[in-house]
């Protein structure tokens, strides 16, 4: 067999990374290439539909269901292709980055699957690229084990033990990889992620019965769900897999997707495996095409909008209803408590919050759900197990009671708490912590006993900038406004610095990350996404 010819795409201003040649390899990227040639331009369409139907809300205040897709909708024949065995039982799922330690406990810790995630929870440094698709490759041949340099603690795979599944999540769909390009064009972040997986885990995967699977992230519409169904069918061919080994399981986190559930799966149905409701993209999405539409679309602090809010409770039993009408899981939202090794009193109150809310949606027909670290693991095994018992899901449960009108999905007014000053001071707070650590190539950071990812610093500046453009009053008398902004933001400042002392101010990127929450809270233009200009300044 001659060897594959050179690719065409270029390594852009990237330092060489160890063991690198294993993953970019040049029949690798000559996939990825052909990946970037046939569904960039459709991309990039869609991409372009977005700011269409923008602007259309921005004119309306309104969303619908689609007269267009009705017939899919009354359609009650159809239904999604047959679950795997890998992906039967979900009631447990684990979500973080894609470093080596991460990879090993999140492979232990006894939940049925692993969101192994390029996206929110990954800043998109080259080393965190190519290095996160390192560990994967050998995870799946088990070769992988990680020792701690400052601690001397070693991890490694259990022997004997069930390994979770493997579902991975490629960036979305509007993030490029500036790394690597062709003919000056970056490649799409989804394509190259989802692309070097694909090359070199397919064939593996498929014979060890356990995927490929996928998560799709930040999905706006069921044209753009569409586009990978068309990037399934042409990989798969590509390298000699059946068409449908692929499953992909749909993050419903924008509110125009909350309308187009059921088309979503419709479009995915060879390859669909359920749908997901992710809380803070979802309340990020509402603020961020609802922006200017008045008083009644202002929500109030995040910590205040839980999932039993009116709206909220329409969002995801509408979802629960879609799935097991159509045949697919239906997966519950994150738990992102990170327990406490100093204070059990924080443990004990954040162990009964969780609880409540696994009940809750084990009790509401979810088949699993979501947690950030592996102490919540046997907690919402619990509660999953108390519902399901022995069976691998709850798909027999339709959910007919539910009757979700379009306004449902948008009735914010419904709420009655309000913002509050603390509340502007806890979004300035996560937004500083989290932007500083993401410039430094981190994307999952414990924040005041949290996990925050991408979707928690979106929710946290788009507030702000919702509350500055409402003229939000608080209960304290003060007005939102960028002066009150930028004052809560220096006061933030100058107690970091004095937390956590000068030398190791001076070592991070604080002064920055300060910056670029009031760039992107205080613009009249408001950026689409926090991670966009946040890209321009991430060094690697």
């Amino acid at each position: 067999m001659s060897a594959p010819a050179p690719s065409p795409l270029a390594i852009v201003g990237a330092e060489p990374l160890p063991r690198q040649e294993e993953v970019l390899t040049d029949a690798a990227l000559a996939f990825v290439a052909e990946l970037h040639r046939r569904f960039t331009p459709r991309r990039d369409e869609l991409l372009a539909r977005r700011a269409e139907r923008r602007a259309e809300i921005a004119r309306t205040s309104t969303l619908d269901f689609l007269p267009e897709t009705a017939a899919v909708r009354a359609d009650d024949s159809w239904r999604v292709a047959p679950c795997p065995p890998a992906l039967l039982d979900r009631r447990v799922e684990i979500t973080g980055p894609t470093d080596r330690k991460m990879t090993v406990n999140a492979l232990n810790s006894g939940a049925r699957v692993w969101l192994a995630d390029f996206e929110d929870a990954s800043a998109p440094t080259w080393e965190n690229v190519v290095l996160g698709q390192l560990n994967l490759s050998d995870a799946h041949t088990r070769a992988i084990d990680f020792t701690d340099a400052a601690s001397g603690k070693s991890y490694a795979l259990k022997a004997d033990a069930e390994l979770a599944t493997v579902v991975m999540r490629p960036r979305g769909w509007h993030l490029n990889e500036r790394h690597l390009q062709l003919g000056g064009e970056p490649v799409p972040g989804a394509l190259v992620d989802f692309g070097l997986y694909f090359f070199h885990n397919a064939r593996r995967l498929v014979d060890l019965g356990r995927g490929p699977y996928f998560y799709l992230p930040k999905t706006e519409s069921h044209l753009e769900a569409r586009l990978w169904n068309e990037v399934f069918v042409f990989a798969q061919d590509y390298v000699g897999i059946p068409r449908g080994t692929v499953r992909a399981t749909v993050l419903i986190e924008t509110i125009t997707a909350a309308y187009e559930m059921e088309e979503i799966l419709y479009e995915l149905r060879e390859h669909a495996s359920g749908l997901n409701a992710g809380r803070w993209d979802y309340l990020f999405s509402i603020v961020k095409n609802f922006r200017d539409g008045g008083p009644r679309f202002v929500l109030p602090d995040r910590n205040a909008v839980t999932m039993t809010a009116p709206f909220m409770r329409a969002y995801t039993e509408l979802l629960v209803r879609t799935c097991h009408k159509r045949g697919a899981h239906a997966i519950g939202g994150m738990a992102a408590f990170i327990p406490s090794r100093r204070d059990a009193e924080v443990n004990k109150v954040a162990f009964e919050k969780v609880r409540a809310d696994k009940d809750r949606e084990a009790g509401d027909g979810f088949d699993g759900s979501w947690v950030a670290h592996p102490d919540l693991v046997p907690i919402a095994m619990e509660c999953f197990d108390k519902v399901l018992g022995d069976r691998p899901h709850q798909k027999d449960r339709l959910r007919e009671d539910v009757r979700v009108a379009a306004a449902d999905l948008i009735a914010i007014d419904s709420l009655d708490a309000r913002p509050t000053y603390p509340g502007l001071v806890n979004a300035v707070q996560v937004g500083i912590r989290y932007i500083e650590a993401w410039l430094r190539g981190l994307g999952a950071v414990a924040i005041f006993n949290l996990m925050e990812d991408a979707a928690t610093a979106e929710i946290s500046r788009s507030q702000i900038w919702q509350w500055i453009n409402a003229g939000v009053a608080f209960e304290n008398g003060e007005r939102a406004t960028p002066e009150l902004a930028r004052k809560v933001a220096a006061e933030e400042l100058a107690a970091i610095r004095a937390e956590i002392g000068e030398e190791s101010f001076a070592a991070g990127h604080w002064q920055q990350a300060h910056d670029l929450l009031l760039e992107v809270s205080l613009d009249d233009d408001y950026a689409d996404f926090l991670t966009l200009p946040a890209y321009e300044r991430l060094t690697g």
